[in-house]
């Protein structure tokens, strides 16, 4: 039989009792003991309800790889935002760019031009593309080498260079030169990657970001061309973006599904890349673009991909879709697809470009397939 005792006031206590009371005990001790923890990592953690809503902008993932961010259900197009930074949800600007000196004599980067004085109208902007005084256009001052003229034609451009460090060296590194690069405008540093594409031989495009169907839920950064807004606030967006460096052919679309689709509002842009002597690459992300029509109108330097080579990111169906390529150059004399610096779209470019020679064709820069003029 268990022992009693007796308490200090004369009261009598059963060992069970005892022990319960020693249970209540540490149940208080733990609870305050929780109690002091949860402030303690409040404190050190911060409060998970508390603070502003951050958006942390990424073209390319932490290493190693991109991270797919399908805008449009036809073509990888790069992410609603840009990249670089983390910036308050709905849409800080990214960082202005540093715009290039101006050139007082002709600029090379290993044996390519980057800039000649001939060839740019310096503004307040930037340097402004022009068609020098001997009838000489940037088009083809910037154009990269076609070593051979004698087999079908096929031209690819990988966008979104100038953005990502990483992705865009890593770019630079694999990709053969015969590949066009083109670079997006809001990079602080886009012409020292361009400086460096062009020494590499690579033929530069800048990608001038337009309205695509879905805007603003997919924006294409500051200085969106739009459709219906007039030819005026265009014209100052679209030199906005020709000003921010030097040393490439012509223009790609930066989204811009409905820009391209809108005949009207198309044509002015185009009448102006034309008096500049520039070129305008239609990258297929518009399903029914009204680009051909209006670049045959205007007479601007035009070309247009015929595949989207990455719009699934596996390396099965982009060998499919470059081998569908070589198809259309054997029918037609020439044929261009469009990318993105996914990593797996530049390990199988590369792979395939080894190889393309001794199939019959030849790699060329974009500028090598635009449609003669009408």
């Amino acid at each position: 039989m268990a022992a009693n005792s007796v308490s200090a006031d004369g009261t009598i206590a059963t060992a069970g009792s005892r022990r319960g009371g020693r249970l209540l005990a540490f149940a208080y001790l733990f609870v305050l003991a929780a109690l002091i923890l949860g402030v303690v990592a409040i404190n050190w953690l911060g409060d998970p309800q508390a603070g502003e809503a951050v958006v942390r902008l990424t073209l390319s993932a932490p290493s190693p790889a991109l991270v797919p961010v399908p805008i449009h259900s036809v073509a990888p197009q790069i992410p609603s935002t840009l990249p670089g930074a983390a910036v308050p949800a709905g849409g800080a600007a990214p960082p202005a760019t540093v715009v290039p000196p101006a050139a007082v004599e002709p600029v090379r980067s290993g044996a390519a031009l980057v800039a000649d004085p001939a060839l740019i109208e310096t503004t307040d902007s930037g340097p402004l593309p022009r068609i020098a005084a001997d009838g000489t256009t940037p088009m083809r001052a910037y154009a990269g080498l076609v070593t051979d003229d004698h087999h079908p034609r096929i031209a690819i451009v990988i966008s979104g260079l100038g953005i990502s460090a990483k992705a865009t060296a890593a770019a630079l590194e694999s990709l053969p030169p015969q590949v066009t690069l083109a670079f997006a405008p809001y990079a602080s540093d886009v012409q020292r990657w361009v400086s460096d594409a062009r020494r590499r031989g690579h033929e530069v495009l800048l990608e001038v970001p337009m309205e695509p169907f879905d805007f603003p839920d997919s924006d294409p950064g500051p200085h969106t061309l739009r459709a219906g807004v007039g030819e005026d606030a265009n014209t100052e967006r679209l030199v906005w973006a020709l000003t921010r460096f030097t040393g490439y052919t012509g223009v790609t679309n930066l989204l811009g599904a409905r820009m391209l689709s809108d005949p009207d509002s198309l044509e002015p842009v185009l009448t102006y890349l034309a008096r500049r002597g520039l070129l305008f690459f239609d990258n297929g992300v518009a399903l029914h673009s009204a680009a051909p029509n209006v670049a045959a109108h205007t007479g601007v330097a035009f070309a247009q991909a015929t595949a989207t080579i990455d719009s699934i990111q596996t390396a099965m169906e982009i060998d499919r879709e470059l081998s569908e390529l070589e198809n259309q150059a054997r029918a037609h004399g020439s044929a261009s697809g469009s990318g993105f610096i996914y990593p797996v779209t530049i390990e199988r470019v590369a792979h395939w470009a080894q190889g393309l020679g001794g199939r019959g064709f030849v790699l060329v820069p974009a500028s090598a397939i635009v449609s003669p003029k009408k």
